[in-house]
């Protein structure tokens, strides 16, 4: 072997370890995509609409009560929709499966007032291609799909903050008419 593909080997080698202490993948996607069409109701019956939302970020997180790496990653989520308001960026938790008495008992149980979704037949998760959990999409501004995360992560770290800062700064695209 060469020199150059020893010293690639070594890279890839320790890189690794530290892949595997994250605990999540994150992906970030292609730019262009358009806006994806999305309506949930909530614990309380009110439809939420993506189109809706423009002109904040959306954090949307397919989980479920059953699931320990995301009820561990919750606390997290919740603290960044405290950090940055409603009015900028939005925590949508679609719960993946379930039943409103499981989740409002989880929530209660777990001191967590997060908007949760309901996907009981698990459509929604499947159209967003969210197969494990838990699975998180950033939505820019324009309500396009920016980055994908899959596992647990932090959401109040630094990597949560270098994902949702420059989003936070881009301007929506005015709408048609406007």
């Amino acid at each position: 072997m060469r020199r150059r593909e020893l010293l690639g080997l070594a890279l890839g080698a320790n890189a690794l370890p530290a892949l595997a202490q994250r605990g999540y993948e994150l992906t970030p996607l292609r730019p262009g995509l358009s806006p994806v069409p999305m309506k949930a109701p909530d614990l309380q019956g009110k439809v939420w609409d993506l189109a809706e939302l423009r002109g904040r970020v959306v954090v949307l997180n397919f989980w479920a009560t059953w699931c320990p790496p995301c009820r561990a990653e919750m606390p997290s989520l919740q603290q960044l929709a405290e950090i940055y308001g409603p009015e900028q960026l939005l925590v949508l938790a679609v719960n993946v499966g379930e039943g409103p008495r499981r989740i409002s008992q989880y929530l209660q149980a777990s001191g967590l007032n997060l908007t949760v979704l309901l996907d009981p037949k698990t459509e929604i998760a499947r159209y967003w291609g969210a197969s494990a959990l838990p699975t998180t999409y950033v939505l820019d501004t324009d309500g396009r799909p920016r980055y994908r995360v899959r596992g647990e992560m932090d959401w109040s770290g630094r990597e949560a903050t270098e994902l949702v800062e420059p989003l936070l700064r881009a301007r929506p695209a005015r709408k048609p008419g406007a």
